[in-house]
């Protein structure tokens, strides 16, 4: 499964970089998340970030690229299930920023976890670009 969601942010790149990169304070503007620990010091690839969503087990997610105020990649794999979280910011004109989040999952129980959990991946990924517009913006 792949799926994406774009917004158009009206902040500056880096006031939604500074929001983005802040995991602990996730669960304040999004309701897709509960709970976040970092495991390692701050974000970095390699970094290990715990986190808990509503409904679904708390899952670790590993930070495999870290392109400052450009992108965020990270990987969390759980009953055959690798899933891949992109969090990229690229500026458009009139100091717009235009957001874009990814999720990919693949491996031998993909297509199994799709039916029941594909409408609630994609509601939680919108939940997040939405609360990340309002938290950028409002900051």
């Amino acid at each position: 499964m792949e799926l994406t969601v774009e917004r158009e942010v009206h902040a500056g790149i880096d006031r939604l970089w500074a929001v983005l990169t802040d995991p602990r304070d996730w669960p304040r503007w999004t309701e897709s998340v509960r709970e976040v620990r970092l495991l390692d010091d701050g974000l970095a690839p390699g970094c290990r970030v715990w986190i808990a969503q509503p409904s679904l087990r708390p899952m670790i997610w590993t930070v495999t690229e870290l392109v400052p105020e450009r992108e965020l990649t990270w990987t969390a794999s759980a009953a055959g299930v690798a899933t891949t979280g992109t969090h990229s910011l690229r500026p458009g004109p009139g100091g717009v920023t235009r957001l874009r989040l990814g999720i990919e999952q693949r491996g031998v129980l993909a297509p199994v976890v799709r039916a029941p959990l594909g409408r609630r991946t994609r509601r939680y990924v919108e939940l997040e670009a939405d609360g990340l517009r309002r938290a950028a913006e409002a900051g």
